[in-house]
C-alpha cells in the first residue's frame, strides 16, 4: 500500500467526519476538547453511557502522546491501570496478534522488554510497547466503533470563544467559526486552553518546597538524579576559560539561586523519536534549514570527558523501531526553551515547535554526520534513521511535541508529593498513580567553580501506589461547575511529574466523564456530585481505585548530590 494512498485514505476519512458532523445538530450533552488519549477514553465513556458526545480537536491525530511516538509506555505498576485505559492496551495487544502487523520482523524475533513489565502480557492480554501507527489505528477504530463524531484540526478561540452563564460553559467557538453547545464540558488537551478561557485558576511553573510542605518542587540546584547531568567538568564558554568570550549555545545567564524556591520554569520538551537501524525501512536523518554545527558544541566537549551513553534510551518496540527519548546531559530535551510556550499564542506556541524540531533534527544530523563526533558514535548513528511507515504526512517526523507539563489547574483539591508518598491519604480516589516523581530539567546554568551544570532533574520512587483524588479534575465550584480537566490537573508541579503519564490520563478521562454524566443526569454542579455514587459506577466499569498487591520498585533511582 503506498503512502500517498494511505494519505488520500486519511484526508477522505476525516472530511467525511466533518460532512457527518456538520450536518446534524451542534447540541451534545458533554463536548470534550482535545485530541489525546484522555478524550478518547472520555468520549467513549460518555457514549457507553448513553449519552451524545463530540470530540473537538486541536490536532489531526487522535492520541496525543501515545499515537505521537511514546510507545515505550511508562506504565509505573500495570496492576494500578484499570478500565478503558487498560481495554486500550488490551486493544494494542490484539491487533499485535494479527500477523501483518510484524511486517519487519517476527513476533518470536521481538525481545519483549518493557519498564519493570514485560511488553507483551500474554495472560493478561495486554501490551505496553507499540509502533505509533498501530496506537493512532486503535484509537481512530475505537471513536468509529462508538460512532462518536470528531473534528480535527479545529482551535478554541481562546479570547472570545468560551460562552458561559454564571459558572456554566453554556458553549465553546472555535477559530473557524463553529460553535459547539453542550451541558459538560472536559478539557483534555496538554495546554489546558478551555480551562483557562473559562476562567479558572492554575500555575505555570514549580512552586516552592513552603508552598505545599514538599521536599522535592522548587528549584533543585545541587540535586542530581538519573543520568542526566555532566558528571565530569565542561567549560560552558566559547572560548575556553574565557568568560568574556560568552557562553556556548543554550546555556542559561541565570544564577543557581536557592533550592526549594519557586520559580516560572517548567520542565523541557523534545520529541519522543520512531527510529529504525532496519535498512528497508529507514531514512537517513534530514539535515534541517538553517541548520548550524555550532549549536552542538557542547555535545563535542561532553565527548571529550569520555561520556558514551548516546544509545542508552533507544528502547525496542516492534519490527526493528525505537521510542528514542532524552538521556544525559545533553540530549533530546531543548532545556530551557519552552518557559513562554503554556501561556503562548497559537502563532508563538508553533515557532517554538519549529524550534523544537529544527533543534532535534540538527542534533540527529550533526550526530550521524559531523567529524567532531567520535567515530564510535558517528558511525554506529549514521545506521540509524526515520521509518518510513511512520508519521507519514509529517516527513516521518511526530506531529506531536512532549509537552511534558505546561498548565496546571489550581482546583478543589490539590495532590501533591503528600499524596504521592503516601503522606495523607486520599479522600476521593478516582484513578491512581504509581510511576517515579519525574521531572526533567528546566535549565543549563553556569556554577560558582565556573563550570556548566543541568538543573531541575528529579525521580524519586512513590513507594507505591496512591490515589488521585476527584477535586483534582474540577475546578473550584465559583469558578466553573460543569468543567472537568483529567490532564491539566490540579497538583503541584512534582506531584504532576508522577501523574503525567499516558495510562493515567486515560484513567482520569474516563473518571471525568463519567462524574460529567452522572452530574448531568441529577441536573447538579459536577462539585456537589455524591462521591459514592461516582466510586460505585468507577468499580462498575473497571476503573481501579486501590491496590494491595506487590509493591512495584521498578521507578527507584540512584541519587547524586553535586556539592
Amino acid at each position: 500500500m503506498s503512502k500517498n494512498f494511505v494519505s488520500f485514505c486519511f484526508s477522505v476519512f476525516i472530511f467525511c467526519q466533518s460532512v457527518f458532523i456538520f450536518g446534524e445538530s451542534r447540541q451534545f450533552d458533554v463536548v470534550i476538547y482535545g485530541g489525546t488519549s484522555a478524550a478518547v477514553t472520555a468520549a467513549v465513556q460518555a457514549k457507553k453511557m448513553g449519552q451524545s458526545v463530540i470530540i473537538v480537536s486541536p490536532d489531526k491525530h487522535l492520541g496525543g502522546l501515545s499515537s505521537g511516538g511514546l510507545g515505550f509506555t511508562d506504565s509505573g505498576n500495570t496492576g494500578t491501570v484499570g478500565g478503558l485505559s487498560r481495554e486500550f492496551y488490551q486493544r494494542i495487544y490484539t491487533a499485535y496478534q494479527n500477523e501483518k502487523s510484524w511486517q519487519w520482523q517476527k513476533m518470536s524475533e521481538y525481545a519483549n522488554v518493557g519498564q519493570g513489565t514485560k511488553a507483551m502480557l500474554h495472560d493478561d492480554k495486554t501490551m505496553w510497547i507499540f509502533e505509533p501507527h498501530i496506537a493512532e489505528a486503535v484509537f481512530d477504530a475505537w471513536v468509529v466503533e462508538q460512532k462518536i463524531p470528531v473534528v480535527r484540526n479545529t482551535w478554541l478561540d481562546r479570547q472570545n470563544g468560551v460562552k458561559k452563564n454564571g459558572t456554566k460553559i453554556i458553549s465553546i467557538t472555535t477559530l473557524d467559526g463553529h460553535t459547539f453547545e453542550g451541558k459538560m464540558f472536559i478539557d483534555a488537551t496538554y495546554e489546558g486552553d478551555l480551562m483557562a478561557a473559562a476562567g479558572v485558576d492554575y500555575h505555570v511553573g514549580r512552586e516552592s518546597n513552603n508552598q505545599y510542605g514538599e521536599t522535592w518542587n522548587g528549584n533543585q540546584v545541587g540535586t542530581l538524579h538519573h543520568g542526566h547531568w555532566f558528571k565530569k567538568p565542561v567549560d560552558p564558554y566559547i572560548i575556553s576559560g574565557d568568560p568574556k568570550s560568552g557562553r556556548l549555545k543554550y546555556i542559561d545567564t541565570s544564577e543557581p539561586g536557592v533550592r526549594g524556591e519557586a520559580d516560572h520554569r517548567v520542565q523541557a520538551y523534545c520529541f519522543r523519536m520512531c527510529l529504525t537501524d532496519h535498512e528497508p525501512n529507514r531514512i537517513p536523518f534530514p539535515k534541517p534549514e538553517g541548520y548550524n554545527p555550532n549549536d552542538y558544541e557542547l555535545y563535542v566537549r561532553i565527548f571529550a570527558t569520555g561520556w558514551r551513553e548516546t544509545f542508552d534510551k533507544f528502547d525496542r518496540i516492534p519490527n526493528h523501531k525505537t521510542d528514542t527519548n532524552n538521556h544525559g546531559p545533553f540530549s533530546t530535551d531543548f532545556i530551557g526553551m519552552n518557559y513562554d510556550y503554556p501561556d503562548a499564542s497559537y502563532e508563538r506556541r508553533k515557532e517554538i515547535i519549529a524550534e523544537h524540531t529544527k533543534y532535534q533534527q540538527g542534533l540527529m544530523y550533526f550526530l550521524a554526520n559531523d567529524q567532531r563526533v567520535p567515530d564510535d558514535v558517528r558511525n554506529k548513528m549514521s545506521r540509524w534513521g526515520l521509518a518510513k511507515d511512520e508519521f507519514i504526512d509529517n516527513e516521518n517526523w511526530s506531529h506531536q511535541i512532549y509537552v511534558r507539563e505546561a498548565r496546571r489547574m489550581v482546583g478543589e483539591y490539590v495532590t501533591t508529593e503528600l499524596d504521592c508518598m503516601a503522606k495523607r491519604r486520599c479522600p476521593k480516589p478516582v484513578g491512581m498513580g504509581s510511576y517515579a516523581l519525574d521531572s526533567h530539567n528546566v535549565r543549563r546554568y553556569i556554577t560558582p567553580a565556573g563550570t556548566v551544570q543541568n538543573e531541575g532533574d528529579i525521580g524519586v520512587s512513590p513507594r507505591g501506589p496512591y490515589g488521585i483524588d476527584f477535586g483534582s479534575i474540577v475546578p473550584k465550584r465559583e469558578q466553573c461547575t460543569n468543567l472537568l480537566v483529567p490532564v491539566c490537573v490540579s497538583s503541584s508541579h512534582i506531584a504532576f511529574g508522577s501523574i503525567r503519564m499516558e495510562p493515567v490520563f486515560m484513567i482520569l478521562g474516563q473518571s471525568a466523564a463519567t462524574a460529567a454524566v452522572l452530574s448531568m443526569n441529577e441536573n447538579i454542579d459536577v462539585q456537589k456530585l455524591d462521591y459514592e455514587k461516582l466510586k460505585a459506577r468507577l468499580l462498575e466499569d473497571g476503573q481501579r481505585l486501590s491496590y494491595s498487591g506487590q509493591k512495584n520498585n521498578s521507578d527507584k533511582v540512584n541519587v547524586n548530590t553535586d556539592k
